[in-house]
């Protein structure tokens, strides 16, 4: 009789020869997807060319995403991008994007249907524990690591140990998937999680989107994870019945499985939280944020954690009919082309311009501090993504404070760290 074992166990089992796995075990396993942006994947063709192969592994399970300075912002960034486009050209790269229909990686790419349940994904990116929401392995690796993939379509891994995470109740007014994970992350720290499988359940998920989800395993990396995953449900079969390219596996955690432990959070003690200044897990209620009156020069909202409809729709039901203000500037990244002309048919973007805001087009941009909103010295700015590190997206002594889209809208309206309720 096999041994019990999780989803991420399971998967990762599947994705090898062996017959049986357990945490700690360090395996060769098969990828589905190997991912490379205009940041990483340069340094990965360049490696890649000093294999000695003479194709890659299978051009229908490579994605090539340039997504952090596309439009470029400089000769730089565009020589980093051709790169990419010549390499795609090469090996008739099926999922290479360009201008005008690329958009942010983590959202374009279960958008497009090209991630799906079950999968094993690398990418070299932190962030692409983000596809765990769909209830696949995906992790982020290093560029050599991508290289390698690319020649193989295999990747070195050890399988985790794996953390339960229940939340249950359901959420209070303006409370979503962002909250969740910097309540949690807050709970144990940037460090709580180190190299370990965040595995997210309970009945709270049953009032969320997917939207959500994708928020949340996005940045299980902010707690060290390795991967932050949920169990495939009637929702998460909504959202990929519809864009599945291929088939898919639905995997689920045997009942005895055994995890490293267990943390449950009651959601209706939760409120939504913003993180201060310079770590993610410096999170706070937003009703003590809002008390100390903290003056912001810029708000974001936008990202692979938060630029989805459902976010852009949160932020445009408090910005309707209101101004931003004075002396403080909005920024709104839609995540994907479709979302952009989704937000454009229903309104969001009149919303956004008349409010005073911006709506650029999709780009990582400044979440990393790359263009499209870069922070001067001494400036705050509360901002949707997912990282607030000493100079992140600027000068060093400018400050982030993480939050969802709503707290985000709210505090753009009032100049101020606010809460949703004090505009509305």
């Amino acid at each position: 009789m096999s041994n019990p074992l999780t989803i991420t166990e399971k998967i990762i089992l599947a994705h090898t020869d062996l017959e049986s796995c357990s945490p700690g075990d360090i395996v060769s396993a098969r990828v589905d997807i190997a991912l490379g942006n205009d940041i990483t994947a340069p340094i990965a063709i360049r490696e890649f060319d000093t294999i000695g192969v003479c194709d890659v592994f299978d051009n229908e399970k490579i994605a090539l995403v340039p997504d952090h300075f596309v439009p470029n912002k400089d000769i730089a960034s565009a020589k980093q991008a051709k790169t990419l486009r010549e390499f795609a050209k090469k090996y008739n790269i099926k999922y290479y994007f360009e201008s005008g229909e690329v958009g942010i990686e983590h959202a374009l790419l279960p958008e497009q249907g090209i991630v799906l349940p079950g999968d094993l994904v690398i990418g070299a990116d932190s962030h692409t524990c983000t596809y765990g929401a769909l209830g696949a392995f995906s992790t982020g690796v290093g560029s050599t690591d991508l290289a390698y993939a690319m020649a193989f379509g295999e990747a070195w891994l050890k399988i985790p140990y794996s953390i339960k995470v229940i939340f249950d109740g359901k959420p209070n007014k303006w409370v979503s998937g962002k909250d969740l994970i910097l309540f949690l992350i807050g709970k144990i720290g940037v460090e709580g999680a180190n190299y370990m499988a965040l595995e997210f359940s309970g009945t709270t998920f049953k009032y969320l989107t997917m939207a959500d989800r994708f928020s949340i395993s996005n940045m299980a990396i902010e707690a060290g994870a390795k991967s932050g995953i949920f169990e495939p449900d009637e929702i998460t079969e909504e959202y990929v019945s519809k864009r599945a390219k291929r088939d898919y596996t639905i995997y689920k955690s045997d009942p005895d499985a055994q995890y490293l432990k267990t943390l449950k959070y009651d959601t209706a003690k939760i409120n939504p939280q913003v993180a201060f200044p310079h770590l993610p897990e410096n999170s706070v209620d937003v009703k003590e944020a809002s008390a100390k009156n903290i003056k912001i020069d810029q708000s974001v909202i936008g990202s692979c954690t938060n630029g989805r409809i459902e976010d852009l729709r949160i932020a445009a039901s408090i910005l309707k009919g209101k101004k931003i203000a004075k002396y403080t500037r909005l920024i709104v990244i839609p995540a994907t082309p479709e979302i952009y002309l989704m937000a454009e048919k229903e309104g969001l973007i009149d919303i956004f311009m008349n409010a005073g805001g911006v709506v650029s087009t999709p780009t990582c941009g400044p979440c990393l501090g790359g263009y499209m909103g870069i922070l001067a010295d001494g400036e705050k700015a509360i901002s949707s993504t997912n990282r607030n590190f000493k100079g992140r997206m600027g000068d060093i002594t400018s400050e982030v404070y993480l939050a969802n889209p709503a707290v985000c809208a709210a505090s753009a309206i009032t100049g101020k760290i606010s809460s949703p309720d004090e505009v509305v």
